[in-house]
């Protein structure tokens, strides 16, 4: 029962974080508290596999802060290892990008579950107050704001989230465990002397008194309260909205965000930082995403046209073909002279084979939606 006070307090703390993520923290206190032991090596792989992707660094002009993992109002060794991040550091890393001349915008690199209630307004508070200057601030969610995450991101000059991104779970709870049962099968009896009629109310040696219920619950709303009257003034919208379209703990994909207003667009970090004038992208993959895009192109083309019954040319055939990536050059090529019958030559047993792989690529395609 060595951790079971930890694992009790850490419970009890109010929270806005995504449920799932929660329970997992919960599940290895519990893990702790029941005797279980994690090795060393392991403890100090988890930190500095941790710890080396919360460094905020520079991509031309645009300083890049990683809000990653779980957040708190300080670093201790629980966020260190369940990868988390702390409020204070992250308003520090905003604060130097701020004063730093050769930085002309701030993109936070967000995957987070959320975290702790307490310093989750105070970031969001300061990120509200420094934007609308000179250097924008970007909240890019990649893959994950919920819960506090999205209330420091909703603070932001503007949301961008990516494609497969996911945001939201607007919302606050706390957990109180009664683990008298326990606590007595295992030979302990706890005794609290206090002074203060309320000192001890919650404690996890006994049931929660409706009283002490309903104050904890009156806690619980003030931080919701609190929570979803940010996001009203960061999105710049009222609390009704909040409250009726954001999804009062609702977790929504990149497309549904867009929709409700709780995102602006949609798009990757490296298409965020390229519009920013800092495109890390190697040349060689640049041309090859628009070669690979005006392929994709022929083929919609294709595609399109021959759904309505429209007429293509042999060229537009033969691209549309090779944009279905299933067809070399030649192939494709010679398909399209097959099916034009133009200066095909005397066919053969390979060009029935082709046709009939030409007809399967296109119904194929013809079921595929993106």
């Amino acid at each position: 029962m060595k951790y079971q006070h930890i694992l009790s307090a850490f419970a009890a703390e109010p929270w806005a974080m995504d449920r799932g993520k929660l329970a997992v923290i919960t599940d290895f206190l519990a893990f702790k508290a029941a005797g279980g032991e994690v090795a060393a090596d392991e403890m100090a792989a988890r930190i500095s596999k941790k710890q080396s992707g919360e460094i905020a660094r520079r991509e031309g002009a645009v300083a890049i802060i990683p809000v990653h993992g779980v957040l708190a109002a300080k670093m201790d060794l629980m966020t260190e290892i369940s990868g988390g991040m702390s409020y204070t550091g992250l308003q520090k890393a905003l604060h130097a990008a701020i004063d730093d001349p050769e930085v002309k915008a701030i993109v936070l690199d967000i995957d987070s579950p959320g975290g702790a209630v307490p310093g989750a307004q105070e970031l969001g508070d300061e990120i509200r107050a420094l934007r609308g200057g000179d250097k924008p601030i970007i909240a890019q969610v990649n893959h994950l704001a919920a819960s506090a995450a999205y209330w420091i991101a909703s603070q932001a000059d503007e949301v961008v989230v990516s494609p497969s991104g996911r945001a939201g779970s607007i919302g606050v709870y706390t957990v109180h465990e009664d683990i008298s049962a326990a606590l007595e099968k295992a030979g302990v009896k706890r005794t609290y002397i206090a002074a203060g009629d309320h000192k001890v109310e919650g404690n996890e040696t006994e049931p929660l008194s409706e009283d002490a219920l309903s104050f904890v619950q009156e806690r619980v709303r003030r931080s919701y309260d609190r929570f979803v009257g940010a996001v009203s003034a960061g999105r710049g919208v009222s609390v009704a909205t909040v409250e009726k379209d954001f999804g009062q703990g609702r977790v929504f994909f990149a497309e549904e965000l867009i929709e409700k207003g709780m995102a602006d667009s949609i798009a990757t970090l490296d298409e965020t930082l390229a519009r920013f004038g800092a495109d890390q992208t190697p040349e060689t993959v640049r041309k090859l995403r628009s070669e690979n895009s005006a392929r994709a192109e022929d083929a919609e083309h294709l595609l399109s046209t021959m759904k309505v019954g429209g007429e293509v040319t042999k060229r537009e055939f033969e691209n549309g073909l090779k944009g279905l990536g299933a067809f070399t050059n030649s192939e494709a090529e010679r398909a399209a002279r097959l099916y034009f019958k133009n200066g095909q030559g005397d066919p053969d047993e390979g060009d029935a084979a082709l046709m009939a792989k030409v007809e399967e690529a296109l119904a194929i395609a013809r079921t595929i939606t993106v």
